[in-house]
């Protein structure tokens, strides 16, 4: 659905039934500023009476209350956002499945700006076959992402996970790795065994902003010449794509645009103009930053490129890389 049409079809009935104001100043109007349109394709949300996030136990009081499609309008005011993909939020197991029905009835519903979704699942058990396969032919389902950032080392390189991630591929669907960045080889090994699978690198590879910063290095979660070099050999592989996400909710309190320079631009050299994807992270990015700033600083960094290459990465590959319908 065209973003015109879907703000038509918003009537303040259909407002009101997805808990939505209908006085609510949606994407800011019709863009006449001309800024660059924008597909947000790591977007969450979550309702904390309806799931269970035991990770927000030990995250600041910021993440700590419900993230809506009203709540995610509100930040993307002026933005120019047309739609966004969702990002599954590491409910508890056994309210996975429950998630992507809840996910997949809310886009299917048309009264959201979230088009598409990316599921979770565990893909380390034998029944995740059957999981996936549920999910197969809803055409609003994309991918699966299966957090490696807190798993034990070596996860997605056991027998059981690398042969989930195959059948991905078997099915037409993509796999959404988060992974710690000294990890980055091992997801490399991973890709190398699924060569029918696409993946999507989010947060460029997890990558700490403080690693490029002389006065934090000391506190950076990773040495940046080898995520340099990590990020280097994930590029050769040709069935992966990076999501440019992630990496403002991780700066130090104070903070500017050229701090995060150094990753964007590293991401979009080794994987190109047709690989990369922009990605919010809301309301995770809060950590570090409101989206507003977010997308202004990736804006400022990116400004020297072709206009071409902007719009790339900030709509048409989302298009291309998540097959998202554009009627």
């Amino acid at each position: 659905m065209q973003r015109r049409t879907f703000l038509k079809a918003l009537s303040s009935t259909a407002l009101a039934g997805a808990g939505l104001s209908s006085s609510l100043h949606l994407y800011g109007g019709d863009d006449p500023s001309g800024e660059l349109p924008i597909i947000d394709t790591h977007q969450h949300l979550w309702d904390l009476k309806r799931f269970r996030l035991d990770w927000l136990k030990g995250t600041p009081e910021v993440l700590k209350r419900n993230y809506l499609t009203q709540d995610y309008l509100e930040a993307t005011i002026g933005l120019n956002v047309q739609k966004s993909v969702y990002l599954e939020v590491d409910v508890a197991v056994e309210q996975q499945r429950a998630e992507a029905d809840y996910i997949n009835e809310l886009i299917e519903s048309g009264q959201h700006p979230t088009a598409a979704a990316v599921i979770s699942g565990r893909c380390d058990t034998p029944e995740f076959a059957e999981y996936i396969r549920t999910y197969k032919d809803k055409s609003a389902i994309k991918g699966v992402r299966d957090l490696l950032q807190g798993s034990p080392r070596g996860r997605c390189l056991q027998p059981q996970f690398v042969k989930s991630l195959q059948l991905l591929g078997e099915l037409g669907l993509s796999f959404d790795m988060t992974i710690r960045p000294t990890e980055l080889s091992d997801g490399r090994k991973a890709v190398q065994q699924c060569p029918d699978t696409l993946f999507v690198i989010d947060h460029c590879g997890v990558a700490d902003p403080k690693a490029f910063m002389p006065a934090h290095r000391d506190t950076a979660a990773h040495d940046a010449d080898t995520w340099r070099r990590d990020m280097d050999n994930l590029a050769k592989e040709p069935n992966t794509v990076c999501k440019i996400s992630g990496i403002v909710a991780h700066v130090p309190q104070e903070w500017d645009t050229e701090d995060l320079a150094p990753i964007v631009n590293h991401c979009l050299d080794v994987f190109g103009p047709d690989r990369v994807m922009f990605g919010s992270d809301w309301p995770v990015c809060l950590l570090g930053a409101p989206l507003s700033r977010w997308v202004a600083s990736l804006k400022e960094i990116v400004n020297s490129r072709p206009l071409a290459e902007q719009n790339k990465l900030f709509h048409d590959n989302a298009i291309r890389h998540y097959r998202l319908n554009t009627e």
